[in-house]
């Protein structure tokens, strides 16, 4: 998984992360999050506030 896969990341957060509300995550904890995710192999500055805002939003749309 890359950054650029914010779909299957977001899911990947909802299901490591079920009792969190994505609306509430501050960008330090999201990006240790992804990297944390089994399948994510990107680069950790390769990311940046765009990239972690548009996983938030695609958490927020899987959790709803």
């Amino acid at each position: 998984m890359k950054w650029t896969d914010t779909y299957a990341i977001a899911e990947g957060l909802a299901d490591a992360h079920p009792e969190v509300d994505p609306r509430t995550v501050r960008f330090t904890d999201l990006h240790a999050w992804v990297l944390a995710l089994p399948g994510f192999n990107d680069d950790p500055e390769r990311s940046g506030e765009k990239i972690l805002e548009a996983i938030q939003m695609a958490w927020i749309d899987e959790a709803e």
